[in-house]
Order: C-alpha cells, then sequence, then structure tokens
C-alpha cells in the first residue's frame, strides 16, 4: 500500500557546528562562563530572556577605518580600508576593569563571517552588512567606495552589523563569531575549515528547487512576496529622497546668491548697508547649512538601506525552505516507486509501463529464487527510506518552528527600528524647515532696523 505524501512542512535542519576550542583571551574569560550557561537553555523561546548577554558583559564597536595597499591573492597590487574591531569586557569577574582587544579586519573578512553564518543558520534571517558601494546617491554626494564620507557610514554600518550578532539569541553563541572578534591571526583558515562551502547549495539548485515544488508552504510563498515588495518599497523611497535631495540641495544654495546680492547691495547704501550686510549674512550661513543637513540624512537613508538587504535574507531563508521541501518530496516519491515495484514484484502484475516490464515480456520470466531475492533488496531499501523520511520530517518541523520564530522576532524588530528611523527623519525635516523660518526671521528684523 503506497504511503500518504509527506507534510511539506517538515523540513530538514543541518547539524549545529561544533564547539571549536576556547581561547584564553581577557574578552574570554569574561564571557565564555556566561556563554556556557546560555547554551544550557537551548535554542528554543526561553533563550530570548538571555540574548542580550553578550552585550551586558562587552562592548563591541568599530572605531577606525584606515586605508591600505598590499597585494591581493594574485600577487596585485591593491588599495583597501581596514577596520579596527575594539571589544572591552564592562567588567570583569573579580571587579577589575579588562584590558580592551582589538584587530583590524576587511571588509571580505565580514563577508566570509556572513556567508559561514547564512549557512550554518538557515532558518535564521541573518543582518546584512552596510553596501560595498554607494546606491541610490544623489549627484552631489560621491560614489567612490574610498571616499572618506562613505567609509564612515560603511564603518557605522559595520559595527551595526556586529551589534545585531551580538543581540542574537543564537548567532550571539557562535564560536566563530568569537574568533572572529578575538583571534586576528589565521581566522579565516579557521572557517574555512568547518567546511561550511562544501555544505553551501548551489544556485542552480535552488532555481530548480523553486519551480519544481509540487506543495509548497503558503506561508514561506507569502513571505517571499512580502520580502520582494518590501525591497520593492524601499528601494522606491531612497530613490524619490535621492530626487528631493538633489532639489533641495540646488534651494539652499541659490540662497547663497541672496547673500551674495545683499552684500553687493549693502556696499552702496549709507543708511541700509548695515541691515543689509546682516541678512546676507544670515543667508550665507543658511546655503552652508545643508551640506551637514544632507550627510545626517544619508545615515537614515542607511537606516533604509538596511531593510532593503534584509529582503535579501528573508528570500534566503524561503529558499533553503524550497530547497528542504524539494527533497523531501523526492525522497517521498522514491519511496513510494520502491513500494509500488516490490508489491508488483510481490503480485505479478505490473501497473505502469516500464522497461523492466518490455524486458520480462521479451526474454521470459525471472526465476523465483531471482524474484524473492529482489524483494528482500527492495523491502531494505523501503526500510531505510522510511527511516529517512521518519528523520526528515522530525527536522523539518523543528526547522519551521525555528524559522518562523526568528521571522517573528525580525519582525518585531524592524517595526521598531523603521518607525524610530522615520519619527526620526520627520523631526529631522520639521527642525529643517523651523531654521529656514528662523533665518527669514532674521532677516526680516535686519530689514526692520534699516
Amino acid at each position: 500500500m503506497e504511503q500518504a505524501p509527506p507534510d511539506p512542512e517538515r523540513q530538514l535542519q543541518p547539524a549545529p557546528l561544533e564547539p571549536l576550542g576556547r581561547s584564553d583571551a581577557g574578552l574570554g574569560v569574561a564571557v565564555d562562563e556566561e556563554a556556557e550557561g546560555a547554551r544550557e537553555e537551548g535554542s528554543g523561546g526561553d533563550t530570548m530572556t538571555h540574548n542580550n548577554f553578550w552585550l551586558k558583559k562587552i562592548e563591541i564597536s568599530v572605531s577606525e577605518a584606515e586605508k591600505r595597499t598590499g597585494r591581493n591573492a594574485m600577487n596585485m597590487q591593491e588599495t583597501y580600508t581596514a577596520y579596527l574591531i575594539e571589544t572591552r569586557s564592562v567588567e570583569h569577574t573579580d571587579g577589575q576593569s579588562v584590558l580592551t582587544d582589538s584587530l583590524w579586519r576587511r571588509y571580505s573578512e565580514f563577508e566570509l563571517l556572513r556567508n559561514y553564518l547564512l549557512v550554518y543558520y538557515p532558518h535564521i534571517v541573518v543582518p546584512p552588512l552596510p553596501e560595498k558601494r554607494a546606491e541610490f546617491v544623489w549627484h552631489k554626494l560621491s560614489a567612490d567606495n574610498m571616499d572618506p564620507d562613505f567609509v564612515e557610514r560603511r564603518r557605522i554600518g559595520l559595527e551595526n552589523f556586529l551589534l545585531r550578532i551580538a543581540s542574537h539569541p543564537i548567532l550571539c553563541r557562535d564560536k566563530i563569531f568569537y574568533l572572529f572578534l578575538t583571534q586576528e591571526g589565521n581566522w579565516k583558515e579557521t572557517v574555512n575549515e568547518t567546511g561550511f562551502q562544501l555544505k553551501a547549495d548551489s544556485r542552480l539548485k535552488a532555481l530548480n528547487a523553486t519551480f519544481r515544488v509540487k506543495n509548497p508552504d503558503k506561508r514561506f510563498t507569502d513571505l517571499k512576496h512580502y520580502s520582494d515588495e518590501l525591497q520593492s518599497v524601499i528601494s522606491h523611497l531612497l530613490r524619490v529622497r535621492a530626487r528631493v535631495a538633489d532639489r533641495l540641495y540646488g534651494v539652499y544654495k541659490v540662497h547663497g546668491n541672496y547673500g551674495r546680492v545683499f552684500s553687493e547691495w549693502s556696499a552702496i547704501e549709507k543708511e541700509m548697508g548695515d541691515g543689509l550686510q546682516s541678512a546676507g549674512h544670515h543667508m550665507d550661513v543658511y546655503a552652508s547649512s545643508i551640506d551637514d543637513i544632507l550627510e545626517d540624512e544619508e545615515h537614515y537613508a542607511d537606516q533604509l538601506k538596511e531593510y532593503l538587504f534584509y529582503a535579501e535574507a528573508l528570500r534566503a531563508v524561503c529558499r533553503k525552505h524550497e530547497l528542504m521541501q524539494y527533497d523531501l518530496e523526492i525522497a517521498a516519491q522514491d519511496l513510494a516507486s520502491k513500494k509500488q515495484q516490490c508489491e508488483e514484484l510481490a503480485t505479478g502484475t505490473v501497473r505502469t509501463f516500464s522497461l523492466k516490464g518490455m524486458t520480462t515480456k521479451l526474454f521470459g520470466q525471472e526465476t523465483p529464487e531471482q524474484r524473492e531475492a529482489r524483494i528482500k533488496v527492495l523491502e531494505e531499501q523501503i526500510n531505510e527510506g522510511e527511516q529517512q523520511l521518519k528523520s526528515k520530517n522530525l527536522e523539518g518541523r523543528e526547522f519551521v518552528k525555528n524559522a518562523w520564530a526568528d521571522i517573528e522576532r525580525f519582525k518585531e524588530q524592524k517595526n521598531r527600528d523603521l518607525k524610530e528611523a522615520l519619527i526620526s527623519y520627520a523631526v529631522m525635516q520639521i527642525s529643517m524647515c523651523k531654521k529656514g523660518i528662523q533665518v527669514w526671521t532674521n532677516a526680516k528684523e535686519c530689514f526692520s532696523k534699516m
């Protein structure tokens, strides 16, 4: 009798990475004991109460960015930016302060860390990195990735990336992340020794799963559509903001013409000269203020860009689900096929056309001994397939449970962060408008005193 189709929500979760050797660094002494206690709580919902144990014990910052020159893997000269990561324990167990640990990392090493996390934690919405090259910029802003202002914003983004991981209830306990903060030499070799590249799913396989899954989970399908729409909306918002910034920059700079004209006018007026000169000064200050204003706006734009890139992290979880579902359906089909073959051999009837059936008709029936041997092999394969399918189903349910717990955590974080960013942006615009009103109020007073 054929087995019923498997539950499409049941997925297979990769085994977690075994912890590596413990470091003797000062940071490790401060947090290892706390980390071990948190690990004993497991990875379920209860760990949410411990999710900030890293941030309670240590301070993480990317404090500096430095332009460097070196040779790449192809022995060619290259210029790159290195970032200084500082970690300092807030308080040692005996109440004594601990020296700050610091090391330099390239952007590519941050990328390696994130790629590793994506492979070993497929059910987690892994925090994104800041953009490697500037996107959605207004025309007066440099798109050069070596531009000091852009490097500074990326430094802030990299620090935020590390703080996101450190505050995550699961990612914060990963040993590779800990070594990223503390092990300066041979860290990349340590990551590569985990073999995470071999566990990474190919793009072709993921694309194949997307089109061939027969019973997709509607929740993940809806999540995938939501991530596409979120990316589209934020992209449009950033493009609108860039156009507004261009026009606003022009309006403010035109006020500099007021200042020039008033200053020239004051030179030919005796009684009105002082008033015109003062009004011109206010206009000059107003015109020059736009540079700082739009630079501050870029930080709010970077907060939106973070969630633009989070959309891809959501899709990564959906793709992994599709791959697991596809593997599960293939395993179920294979098991059903073997059961049908076994039943046909046992009853001597063939339900469907097969090359084996045609060969049997042409060259005669198998001997009873041969048939029994084949049935025995098929029964062993069926038993093994049932066990494998059962294991995948159990592990799959755990994957879906963990994935949706993290997605709910992400939704709360997203709602809170975007609300704060948009409110802060609105407050900034109100403040900017008030400054404009104040400039013209001051100009009015200058005119009144003439």
